[in-house]
């Protein structure tokens, strides 16, 4: 079960960095390999909401679709995500971001087995390189939106 966790110090704030995950509905524009996503419903459950996310993923001849419980914690500053139907036996994913004196810390995990036998081959060849490719993805647009090296309070 291919698994992943890092820590990235960055120069934005914790609300800049918490609200580019949370908007789920713009990953195709900036996130390698979602070719579309789509927030079915979002409620409000008192310290948290609750999103129901479907997301496509396509890599050469492979395109799967899968439907995602995301669960937003805004005053906390956390997403995590867990997988409800589609190509996977589980897939977990949790996003933290702490405030520090220059920006943020956003520590990211994320933990998968595909049913397929051989998507699970397949994602293991490469895993490790797409989860680095979507956290620099994820950097990237905080810089396009907030500007390269700036935390300013949203």
């Amino acid at each position: 079960m291919p698994s992943h966790s890092e820590t990235r110090k960055l120069p934005y704030t914790a609300e800049q960095m918490y609200d580019l995950v949370a908007d789920v509905d713009k990953y195709p524009d900036f996130i390698p390999w979602t070719v579309a996503a789509r927030v079915r419903s979002v409620e409000d459950k008192g310290d948290h909401e609750l999103m129901l996310a479907d997301m496509v993923v396509g890599f050469r001849m492979f395109r799967e679709k899968f439907l995602s419980r995301v669960t937003l914690y805004e005053q906390a500053r956390k997403i995590d995500t867990e997988y409800v139907d589609g190509p996977f036996k589980h897939l977990i994913s949790n996003w933290e971001f702490v405030p520090t004196e220059t920006g943020c810390d956003v520590n990211f995990h994320v933990d998968f087995e595909f049913k397929n036998r051989l998507l699970q081959g397949a994602a293991g060849l490469f895993f490790m390189d797409a989860m680095q490719r979507i956290v620099r993805a994820f950097e990237a647009r905080a810089a396009e939106l907030y500007g390269a090296g700036r935390a300013e309070t949203a």
